[in-house]
């Protein structure tokens, strides 16, 4: 396809927040490569608050709480649309029943071994087989499958004057500022929090070395556990709950340094060129880490993997979690220090 030029591209990834701050980096390998194509992103309504607002880019949102109606709503969107190319980036059973409803005669899909839920019967073309890759890697397999030349990776989400104000206010411009956003989604068996009182011990640490600290993280149960009792004992300033997703990326960008878990949040500072210290121990970071920040990341994956499994890493399925809730206190503060200490003494 080394000769194909696209006037019309239909992309398709739902979710999830870092999922589709990788998808961003591949569409602006296209409007780098063919800046006269027209793209039509279907992104579902999490995610749009953060994407929507990019320019040359027609959203399309699906919304997955209205169950059977969200395919009834996307199929009046494409009812009268076509695309020379569909990248069917977005391997789920939930998201396969979208793929014929788009009008394109190339429907480019994973290879067959990464093809979740037989996502290779809704796809004509496939992206090549590769071993032991990173998502982001995975994804923009799909830029060079279709002929674009590799461009230096850029993000470029934008943030408006009243989001970069808000996070203007919690920035001290004398003190390095950390963003710490210690929870993870909070699904069944996901295991990727950290605990409470290591982040206690943490935060003192960065205070007592001039560090501002803030925390950030949506407005669940447990995040609001993790923030009466983070706020109560260190000097922080609380603001779990109290972003939206665009002023939590204003925030990101503002920050000197990000520490969180395998989350969002390490992925959207990826795409503002912060700096990430990632907490890994129950996912791989190889697969899904930080991109630009694997020397800072704290990878006690293979010890998770030794410990719970019985296996090495090289003996289990590529991305395999380690879904054991006491996998992640593998990971010590001493590791977290000494990965802090060595951000420190890079800015000086």
């Amino acid at each position: 396809m080394s000769n194909l030029i696209s006037k019309k591209i239909c992309i398709i990834r739902l979710s999830a927040i870092g999922d589709t701050c990788h998808t961003l980096s591949v569409i602006r390998q296209i409007q780098d490569n063919w800046p006269k194509t027209k793209i039509t992103w279907i992104i579902g309504k999490i995610e749009a608050q953060l994407m929507s607002d990019i320019p040359n880019i027609e959203f399309i949102i699906f919304d997955k709480n209205k169950g059977f109606k969200a395919y009834q709503d996307i199929y009046k969107h494409l009812s009268n649309k076509d695309f020379d190319i569909a990248l069917c980036m977005h391997p789920s059973m939930r998201v396969n029943f979208l793929y014929p409803m788009i009008q394109a005669p190339i429907k480019i899909g994973f290879d067959r071994r990464r093809a979740k839920d037989l996502q290779w019967i809704f796809t004509n073309r496939y992206i090549k087989a590769k071993n032991n890759e990173h998502a982001l890697d995975a994804l923009l397999s799909f830029a060079s499958n279709i002929g674009l030349i590799t461009k230096p990776l850029r993000w470029e989400i934008p943030l408006n004057k009243d989001e970069n104000k808000f996070a203007a206010k919690f920035v001290d411009p004398n003190k390095f500022t950390v963003l710490i956003s210690p929870c993870s989604s909070n699904r069944k068996k996901n295991f990727r929090n950290w605990n409470i009182k290591n982040y206690i011990r943490v935060i003192r640490y960065l205070s007592k070395n001039g560090c501002k600290v803030i925390l950030t993280g949506g407005s669940t149960r447990l995040e609001a556990k993790y923030a009466l009792e983070l706020s109560a004992n260190t000097e922080s300033t609380n603001l779990i709950g109290k972003t939206s997703l665009k002023q939590l990326a204003a925030l990101i960008q503002a920050a000197d340094l990000v520490i969180c878990p395998d989350s969002g949040p390490a992925h959207i500072a990826t795409a503002f060129n912060t700096p990430v210290i990632g907490l890994y121990a129950t996912s791989n970071p190889k697969r899904t880490g930080p991109y630009n920040s694997y020397e800072l990341t704290i990878n006690r994956y293979p010890d998770a993997v030794k410990k719970y499994l019985k296996k090495t890493v090289n003996q289990i399925r590529w991305g395999q979690r380690v879904r054991h809730r006491d996998a992640m206190m593998l990971i010590t503060v001493e590791d977290v220090i000494k990965k802090i200490k060595f951000f420190l003494n890079s800015k000086k």
